[in-house]
């Protein structure tokens, strides 16, 4: 060969390079859209088996699989008889223990639990991630093998999280006559619509910071003088007679002198009783009688009454805070901000009332949803004080959880941040009603796996014992309670078994995640009826946000534009607080007591002065006709089960995922509440829906691992200031 052939060769070669290279994409897309043809009908597939007269044999026809291969996706449509399966299963049973050598461990004392089948579910949407690693073979083997075998002879001691207190016992459903009340509701103890509009309270913006005072559409420079409680009401209604209401939305004067005190709770209530001559601790009147001031660090409560008439009228001094962040912006525009809100709320209720707190607007606003029509009509009823105790024990809220390394890496290669839009709105459309169904260990393990599965996705309430899989590698998906301040942690090590309670949709999630089943035994539960008590709430409420949202982003004004986002932020406070509300725990109240007279029984104090004693004390629960934990903890179990498993949907037909689970092993750092901190970005669509994760911040790498909560907001802050500069938009 020549130099001339040569040469023509390689060019020869380098045209065939590109040929081929067009090929494989062209392969690479043809199998892409395969793996996508494969995963729809995989879901649809599975979907079937949700329907009572599903056949496998129609469904492989129709599908093109296999019986077995259908068996494999939708384990409920098996036609092999159930005694047969059963027969199988317990000869499995034997062989396994003859073969299996004798536990050398003391068996431990635990309650009979009933396993839960293991729920089949459709791999992700393709092009999602997928964990980095998988399990061995014989680790699913034997994950599965937990999932579907008998109750071990003996079992393992809940493992202690690195760095974390020890387990704590939560209460459990009594048997016999003590267990009654605990399926019951309280006696004359409705929620129903109310008859009555609330009354509107003259209300002013002040920014202290500033001496700028918002009132009506005026905007007045006061005189504070030292910003006691005294001489800013003097001030505000010198220049605005009538006030009942004062929002602070700058300037928090309960932090003056702050250094001068121990903790900030003493400064705040030190501040809220500094003496004046012409005003007193208001106690309120009627239905509206107050204990005094409420003491916050950050958002506190000063309620006031004129010395010389102090069963006259109360003056409010509230923090803007308490219905979002002001962020800078001025008095003026805080007061926009609720006109905009009130009127988006007014498209929805005729009788709307901005109430002193986003929590008690909405309940209030709820209650103005309660049907006249159907069967809730004469109102829901209000579980017995016992059980509503039990939820309030047993059902925590968001998941704060800081994962640290060698789970993580020492030095991140970046910090991103995940937040779910307006999160809980998206798990308001079912909740809990009426009196809910005792489920025992016995009468679930009598169940078919059909009732079981079911009984998981109604809204439900379970007491279980969990035992993370062997050869599990990411993140804890069911909360364990411990001691000390977090209260619950999220086990991952395979072979941690722990006793929890925890919602249906996250127990679900356990057993059909796509990754591994849990082992989870039943040991109790509450099944309650399906029903639909704050979707019309919900609906109203994500329209007003939706409204505001859009009329911050295409307002000619930047003005507007502020206020409407502030105003977008107070709904989102409204249904946070007035679902927070539902709960009911425990009230917290405080007040003061004049130096020399008796304190009130089992009162904490939380300081005094020459003049008065303040404290607070826990007063138990009130009879609330507006009291249904049940709902707020059916939403915070479906809200934590989101941060791990979220579906996009386009009507009924799953779209794509996101969540942690979707992320690979070892890339997430953070939960907090409705929002995830990760390594690496996702490719999670935005919509700007409900639920749906945005972008937030964006921190490049190396980053130290943060070891304290603390570390990681300074850390998270620097993120969304980085994001923010390169403005980056989310797609």
């Amino acid at each position: 060969m020549d130099r001339r052939t040569y040469t023509a060769e390689l060019a020869g070669l380098r045209e065939l390079r590109t040929e081929i290279g067009q090929a494989e994409k062209q392969v690479a897309a043809a199998q892409k859209e395969l793996d996508k043809l494969t995963a729809q009908r995989a879901r649809r597939v599975a979907g079937l088996a949700g329907y009572e007269g599903a056949q496998a044999p129609a469904v492989a026809k129709a599908s093109g699989l296999t019986l077995a291969d259908v068996v494999r996706i939708a384990p409920l449509l098996d036609p092999t008889p159930a005694a047969v399966r059963s027969a199988k299963a317990e000869e499995q049973a034997v062989v396994a223990s003859v073969q299996a050598p004798a536990p050398t461990a003391v068996a431990v004392a635990q309650p009979v639990g009933a396993v839960a089948p293991a729920l089949t579910r459709p791999v992700p949407v393709v092009g999602q991630s997928a964990p980095a690693a998988e399990a061995p073979d014989e680790a699913r083997s034997q994950a599965a093998d937990d999932v579907v075998g008998q109750l071990p002879a003996s079992v393992a001691v809940p493992q202690r999280p690195t760095g974390e207190s020890g387990p704590r016992e939560l209460p459990t459903l009594p048997d016999g006559p003590e267990g009654v009340r605990f399926e019951a509701v309280t006696s004359g103890l409705v929620s129903k619509r109310p008859n009555f509009v609330q009354q509107a309270r003259a209300t002013v913006f002040l920014d202290v910071a500033a001496g700028v005072l918002a009132v009506r559409d005026q905007v007045v420079l006061v005189d504070l003088g030292p910003r006691t409680p005294g001489e800013i009401l003097d001030a505000v209604l010198a220049t605005a007679p009538g006030t009942e209401r004062i929002y602070i939305t700058a300037g928090a004067p309960w932090h003056d002198g702050a250094e001068r005190y121990s903790t900030l709770k003493d400064a705040v209530a030190a501040w809220l009783n500094t003496p004046s001559e012409r005003w007193t601790t208001a106690v309120g009147a009627g239905r509206d009688r107050l204990a005094g001031h409420f003491v916050h660090q950050r958002q506190p409560v000063g309620r006031y009454a004129p010395t010389t008439a102090p069963d006259s009228g109360m003056v409010e001094i509230r923090s803007i805070g308490e219905w979002f962040d002001a962020d800078g912006a001025d008095a003026a525009t805080c007061r926009q901000a609720f006109t905009l809100l009130w009127q988006a709320l007014r498209r929805h209720w005729d009788d709307v009332v901005l109430m002193g707190s986003p929590s008690q607007t909405g309940r209030d606003l709820w209650t103005r949803t309660i049907p006249t029509k159907g069967k809730w009509a004469g109102g829901y009823p209000v579980l017995s004080e016992e059980l509503r105790g039990l939820l309030h024990a047993t059902g925590g809220q968001g998941r704060t959880e800081l994962i640290l390394p060698p789970r993580v890496p020492e030095q991140l290669p970046a910090l991103v941040e995940y937040d779910r839009t307006f999160a809980y709105a998206k798990h308001l459309w079912k909740s809990p009603v009426g009196t809910p169904v005792r489920v025992t260990a016995a009468s679930f393990a009598a169940m078919t796996e059909a009732e079981q599965a079911k009984a998981l996705m109604s809204c439900s309430h379970w007491n279980v014992r969990v035992t993370v899989p062997a050869g599990w590698n990411h993140v804890g998906l069911l909360p364990a309670p411990v001691t000390g301040d977090r209260a619950w942690v999220y086990p991952s090590e395979p072979g941690t078994t722990f006793t929890t309670w925890a919602g249906g949709a996250e127990v679900h999630l356990a057993l059909s995640n796509h990754l591994m089943p849990w082992k989870v035994e039943v040991l109790g539960g509450l099944v309650f009826e399906d029903g639909k008590p704050l979707d019309d709430w919900g609906r109203k409420l994500k329209a007003a946000w939706a409204d505001l949202t859009n009329l911050s982003r295409i307002h000619a004004d930047e003005r507007q534009r502020q206020a409407a986002y502030l105003a977008s932020r107070a709904v989102r406070s409204v249904l946070l607080f007035g679902l927070g509300g539902f709960a009911q725990r425990p009230r917290l109240v405080s007040g003061t007591t004049p130096l020399g007279e008796a304190l009130p029984e089992g009162v904490e104090i939380l300081g005094q002065d020459d003049q008065v004693i303040t404290w607070q004390r826990q007063a138990g629960f009130s009879r609330d006709p507006n009291a249904h934990p049940e709902w707020a903890a059916y939403v915070w179990s479906g809200a934590r089960a989101a941060l791990l498993d979220m579906k996009y949907r386009d009507g009924k037909e799953i779209t794509g995922y996101a969540g942690a689970l979707h992320a690979k092993p070892g890339t997430v750092v953070y939960f907090g509440t409705d929002g995830i901190a990760l390594t690496e970005r996702q490719p999670w669509p935005y919509r700007g829906e409900p639920g749906d994760y945005l972008l937030k911040g964006h921190l490049t790498g190396p980053v130290p691992h943060p070891t304290s909560q603390e570390q990681y907001l300074t850390l998270r802050g620097q993120g969304r200031a980085e994001l923010a500069a390169k403005g980056a938009e989310q797609s």
